[in-house]
């Protein structure tokens, strides 16, 4: 087992090496900054968004608990703390936004087969496919367990018709993970089937939800006669309840510790865009009331992200 300090090391310098200068606290304000998502159809304003994606996904440092056979860095808990630490302390900003790190990798490890394992998740971690989540439909919101959307079994496939609503990004991902009804007699938590379905399947459509801004990222998502292959269902069929109980676990779980991926750095420093903006005189920002405001900003960010952390080495520990 290697020596937590020699993997510190290691760290420092392959960050060092690794981890682009527009991806660092302190980058070049002009320089464009990329929400990486990640994806078949992703597009990069800045090439080292991508640059830092790719070196991160083949370390499989964006699941770095992951055991290494499925494409995941195969790190402790202790080595993961470590990494963190050192990826704050230059400001790194996080590689990949992804539902299906968040969600759907927990609940493929848990449930899926090992053909499913071996297929998905490399694909997760290196951010070449993005997913969408396939839950909400117009009549089951607040009551999951109410959804119509039918997933017919014929044979080697099924054929999924129905609709889901309130799809995050629907219009940007390559795949989706829905639950689907398999058991129409069943009772309504008994007949839910958990099914991953490609976008790019005939009979797949998504139309934007616009809101009053004008923008959204919302989307409905249609199904029609869409053929979706027996090796796609994880789990058992109309078992799906359980599996939709702990993606949900995993969504909270990410959700809670949210701020400590962004207090991990945004590639951008605010120090330095003051300075740039506002201006500076002796190494410091000239202004002293911005001065003082960004301090005390630095400093909660600080402590907020030092709270986050020990909150997950507690759950880590349990």
């Amino acid at each position: 087992m290697q020596n937590l300090e020699e993997f510190r090391k290691e760290v420092k310098e392959w960050l060092n090496d690794n981890c682009p200068q527009s991806m660092r606290a302190g980058a070049d304000p002009s320089i464009p900054v990329d929400e990486v998502w990640g994806g078949r159809k992703a597009e990069y304003k800045n090439p080292e968004s991508k640059l830092w994606l790719d070196r991160m996904g083949a370390k499989g440092w964006t699941m770095p608990t992951v055991s290494k056979e499925y494409g995941g860095g195969g790190l402790r808990a202790e080595e993961v703390s470590i990494l963190n630490q050192e990826m704050f302390a230059i400001g790194a900003k996080g590689p990949l936004l992804s539902f299906g790190i968040w969600m759907l990798a927990p609940v493929l490890l848990e449930y899926g087969t090992e053909e499913q394992k071996k297929e998905h998740l490399p694909k997760i971690i290196k951010g070449e496919i993005r997913w969408c989540q396939g839950y909400s439909e117009p009549g089951s919101g607040s009551d999951l367990a109410s959804l119509a959307t039918k997933a017919e079994d014929n044979g080697d496939h099924f054929i999924v018709n129905g609709q889901k609503v309130w799809t995050s990004y629907a219009d940007k991902a390559d795949w989706i993970f829905a639950l689907v009804r398999t058991g129409p007699k069943e009772p309504k938590h008994d007949g839910i089937s958990f099914l991953l379905i490609d976008m790019e399947t005939l009979g797949v459509s998504t139309k934007p939800i616009t809101l009053i801004s004008g923008k959204s990222p919302f989307c409905e998502t249609f199904f029609d006669d869409v053929k979706v292959p027996k090796e796609n269902l994880i789990g058992q069929q109309n078992a799906g309840w359980a599996i939709a109980k702990a993606l949900l676990q995993h969504e909270r779980a990410f959700l809670s510790s949210f701020g400590l991926a962004s207090s991990m750095g945004s590639g951008r420093d605010l120090v330095s865009i003051a300075k740039k903006h506002i201006g500076e005189e002796s190494g410091k920002i000239s202004n002293g009331f911005y001065r003082s405001q960004i301090t005390a900003h630095k400093i909660k960010e600080h402590a907020f992200g030092l709270t986050l952390k020990r909150a997950k080495d507690e759950g880590w520990k349990s």
